[in-house]
């Protein structure tokens, strides 16, 4: 008979400050203007958190043609095009933004590279919500480029006039690879090395990397369509340790756990932390487990609320 399972819990795991703020968004102003609240996209990218929201009064939609004139509408954490943002003015909706701080950083210096007549290259997944967002917010030549292959087609007005920028959610260790090809091909090239990829992305990046040194498989909790969880996954299996991403314990498959001794947990940005424990549960219900927390970074990152979410949430003097 297998003996107890070892469950070790990467840190830090689960919400990020960007996320926390996001929902929190919602949250509040279901409270303060009561449903319906219409999103626009996704919040976050976590099937629980949109369901939960969506039970609420949340109302989810792909484009702003879906929201009355007048409504309340939330931006998601991934941000919007310009061209979103003046239909929503021209509309007449009550819009409040919550785009990661972070992400907007990465707006602000694409923008800043472009007004100083760069050509920017934008290092990220093309169909990902934030860079339809960041190239619908850079006003100027930009490029994507998803791999380091990529970098031979681009095209520049001058070569000594390039800049980058990346997505916030990628995988430290392939953006790294083309920033280099980037450098490789146009040496005068700009950019912020891997500072663009958000602190919490990275913590957990890291995290997950110490956490497949030590267990036999990892499960990440996180959805299909997140993209940092999917570079967790992809980080521990990078290290010879077999991974899987799961939405939550109900996908959990108890044959994973053949000729396992120990298992690594962690969660992405955007997964809530309860999924995490009702993953326990679903492994002790196969066998008997022992939870330890792998030491790791506390994260003390807060990100302030729209002002007027702040206010009318204030206690009555």
């Amino acid at each position: 008979m297998a003996g107890p399972l070892r469950v070790i819990l990467a840190k830090p795991r689960g919400f990020c400050a960007g996320v926390v703020r996001a929902v929190d968004i919602v949250e509040r102003a279901l409270a303060i203007y009561g449903p319906p609240v219409y999103v626009r996209h996704e919040i976050v990218h976590n099937t629980h958190v949109v369901s939960e929201l969506a039970g609420r009064g949340a109302i989810f939609v792909d484009e702003l043609d879906e929201v009355p004139d007048g409504a309340i509408v939330v931006f998601s954490a991934h941000g919007v095009p310009r061209a979103v943002e003046w239909e929503a003015s021209r509309r007449g909706l009550d819009v409040i933004d919550a785009t990661c701080p972070l992400v907007r950083k990465v707006h602000h210096e694409g923008q800043r590279y472009a007004d100083r007549g760069y050509d920017v290259v934008l290092i990220g997944h093309r169909e990902h919500p934030e860079v339809t967002g960041t190239r619908g917010q850079v006003n100027g030549p930009l490029q994507v480029v998803g791999t380091a292959a990529e970098v031979e087609a681009l095209s520049v007005r001058d070569p000594d006039k390039v800049a980058y920028i990346t997505q916030t959610t990628l995988s430290v260790t392939d953006t790294r690879d083309v920033i280099a090809a980037l450098k490789g091909r146009f040496p005068a090239i700009i950019g912020p090395d891997v500072r663009d990829i958000c602190y919490a992305t990275q913590n957990r990046q890291q995290a997950v990397m110490a956490l497949a040194a030590l267990v036999d498989l990892v499960l990440v909790v996180g959805s299909p369509n997140s993209s940092n969880s999917n570079r967790l996954r992809e980080i521990s299996e990078q290290a010879g340790v077999p991974a899987r991403l799961i939405d939550g314990p109900e996908h959990f498959d108890p044959a994973w756990l053949t000729g396992v001794e120990s298992v690594g947990l962690t969660a992405g940005a955007s997964a809530p932390e309860r999924l995490v424990t009702d993953t326990i549960r679903a492994l002790s219900a196969v066998r008997p487990v022992v939870v330890k927390t792998l030491d790791g970074l506390e994260e003390t990152v807060r990100f302030r609320l729209p002002e007027r979410l702040v206010e009318a949430h204030a206690p009555a003097a």
